[in-house]
């Protein structure tokens, strides 16, 4: 999609997603405003001393905020909605708190985009969400359904919405990799189960996808990239060869593997190519042409990080650990 003389919004602006995003969207094209939305001063303040561009806008606030998020989404043409509670623990522990920006957020962001009349909205989803066995994965379940149905209320507007929904990002806060560093340190790594598998993206990976949505979307999709699976015990491998492990067993909440669709899904989804795309099953739907080519799924495909065709090994991981 071309970005020139866009104002884009970005939720989470400050998020390792966000600075990725940000820094993409900088360099290629050179008269874009991104406005950083966001409830840390100190992370904005090191975003823009790190940054000095000025192009970006800073605001502060918070998605559970409806009233900031439409003051903030006035004069938008595009939202990108990356803010949200994602530590498994700390939801588990504040249920609520997770509720009210994932799910409350989710829909300010939806309310804020139609009344101010923003084109585009993307929003990140997570396998988390797909057969959610914890909070996170319920709430972002909840989000995802959210931003889709949005679609329906902003029928009169030219407000349009779709989600992205992707795994494991390399070396993003909190996940495994600044863990498996930090015990490498300490010079014992814990793995939960030898057997666990996860899906693995990179930073610009995920950039390119939500790229990739945001000029493709209709209104109603959820991308979801062709990505490789990983074992975790490969990964520790290629961070701390040598280094004695633990096995300490799946934590509350917690998968063995991830799934990014279900054999549910896959009777309304396509194979686009590079990425995989589910199609709403909402009547307003219907009107809309056969915007990109694409087959359908077998039926009972399932995508999953146990059954893919394509892996990493220890070697091919350490050559994209940032």
């Amino acid at each position: 999609m071309d970005l020139a003389g866009k104002t884009i919004l970005l939720t989470g602006g400050t998020g390792s997603f966000g600075g990725a995003f940000v820094e993409r969207v900088l360099d290629s094209t050179p008269d874009t405003v991104i406005r950083i939305y966001s409830r840390d001063e100190l992370k904005q303040s090191e975003m823009r001393a790190r940054l000095d561009d000025e192009r970006l806008r800073f605001l502060i606030g918070d998605v559970r905020d409806r009233s900031r998020m439409s003051r903030a989404a006035q004069g938008a043409d595009i939202l990108v909605h990356a803010a949200a509670m994602k530590q498994v623990p700390a939801c588990e522990y504040n249920p609520f708190e997770a509720v009210r920006t994932n799910v409350l957020g989710a829909q300010h962001v939806v309310d804020a985009a139609i009344d101010a009349g923003v084109e585009r909205v993307v929003a990140l989803s997570t396998d988390k969400a797909v057969n959610p066995v914890n909070l996170y994965g319920a709430t972002k379940l909840c989000a995802e359904k959210i931003i889709i149905q949005g679609n329906a209320y902003a029928a009169q507007s030219k407000t349009r919405l779709a989600c992205v929904r992707y795994g494991n990002v390399v070396g993003s806060r909190g996940s495994v990799v600044p863990l498996f560093r930090q015990q490498t340190l300490d010079g014992r790594l814990t793995i939960t189960d030898t057997r666990m598998t996860r899906f693995w993206i990179t930073l610009d990976q995920a950039v390119d996808l939500v790229l990739y949505a945001l000029e493709h979307m209709v209104g109603g999709e959820v991308f979801v990239p062709k990505i490789p699976s990983m074992k975790v015990v490969d990964l520790a491998e290629a961070m701390a060869p040598g280094v004695p492990r633990d096995i300490t067993g799946i934590r509350p909440g917690e998968k063995l593997h991830e799934l990014l669709l279900t054999s549910d899904e896959c009777r309304h989804a396509i194979d686009a190519g590079r990425v995989y795309v589910v199609l709403p099953e909402h009547p307003w739907w219907e009107s809309h042409p056969n915007w990109i080519n694409g087959k359908p799924l077998a039926d009972g495909f399932v995508y999953s990080s146990d059954h893919n065709d394509e892996w990493l090994d220890a070697k091919a991981l350490g050559e994209m650990l940032p």
